[in-house]
């Protein structure tokens, strides 16, 4: 079986959190503080990890608004918060 077709369990706790199972991470390269895009959809919840996987393949890209921050704003300011939760 590919893991394109692959599935598995996960549960959800009291505050809305999933763990998404080892062999998912890993093909996804989604590791500690990895930020997500969720969006609904009509057969449930995407879930779009913003990972330099995901950036360099294309995935997970949502719309900008004008004026907004641009992507690469962004992530360097998603890694200084990654940087300082690691610091404390």
């Amino acid at each position: 079986m590919s893991t394109a077709t692959k599935t598995d369990s996960v549960w959800f706790t009291t505050k809305g959190q999933v763990v998404i199972p080892a062999w998912l991470r890993r093909q996804f390269q989604i590791e500690d503080g990895t930020k997500a895009v969720v969006q609904a959809t009509p057969e449930g919840i995407l879930l779009k990890p913003v990972t330099r996987w995901a950036i360099d393949r294309g995935f997970g890209l949502v719309k900008r608004k004008p004026g907004g921050k641009s992507f690469h704003e962004e992530w360097a300011e998603h890694k200084r918060e990654e940087r300082e939760l690691e610091d404390k």
